[in-house]
């Protein structure tokens, strides 16, 4: 008796485990849905507002970027304050007040924050005094060793290729 092992006799066993290894993948696929805004104006107000607001549990991210949950909670604050009214700078100034200059993405430039505005160029003034120093201390410190007088003779005559050099 013949094995029935012919392609014809695989072919829907190939197509359940195919089906199978795909069908996770397809939950992958799907991403998170936007909310749908009662207001597109209001929306586009909020998100531009949460672009100039850093959040404050990821601190690299701004608040329209972040889904943390203090995230959500401050936009829908910024939200509802501008539901109420409340003007763009109103809100910042709100937040500020709350939450210092840190909540600001981009901080304004005065005596508290210099140092966030310079920081990064005297790091790098340093780097680079300190590297200057660091070669050229190197460079001292590698100089090229002077031959003496019979050391010459005999890279002279090692260069010459004559055979009556000393060998040692």
């Amino acid at each position: 008796m013949k094995d029935d092992l012919s392609l014809a006799s695989w072919r829907p066993w190939c197509l359940v485990l195919v089906l199978l290894v795909l069908a996770p993948a397809r939950a992958t696929w799907a991403g998170e849905a936007a909310p749908v805004a009662a207001d597109p104006a209001l929306e586009a107000r909020v998100n531009a507002l949460a672009e100039e607001l850093r959040c404050l549990v990821c601190q690299n991210q701004t608040l329209a970027d972040s889904n943390a949950p203090l995230a959500v909670d401050l936009r829908n604050q910024i939200r509802e304050r501008l539901q109420q009214g409340a003007s763009e700078g109103d809100i910042i100034g709100f937040m500020v007040e709350r939450y210092g200059d840190f909540v600001l993405y981009r901080p304004p430039f005065k005596a508290a924050t210099l140092l966030l505005w310079i920081g990064p160029m005297l790091l790098m003034i340093a780097g680079l005094a300190a590297l200057y120093y660091r070669l050229a201390r190197r460079r001292r410190e590698v100089a090229k060793p002077e031959l003496s007088g019979e050391e010459r003779a005999r890279a002279a005559a090692l260069l010459s290729g004559k055979a009556d050099v000393d060998k040692r």
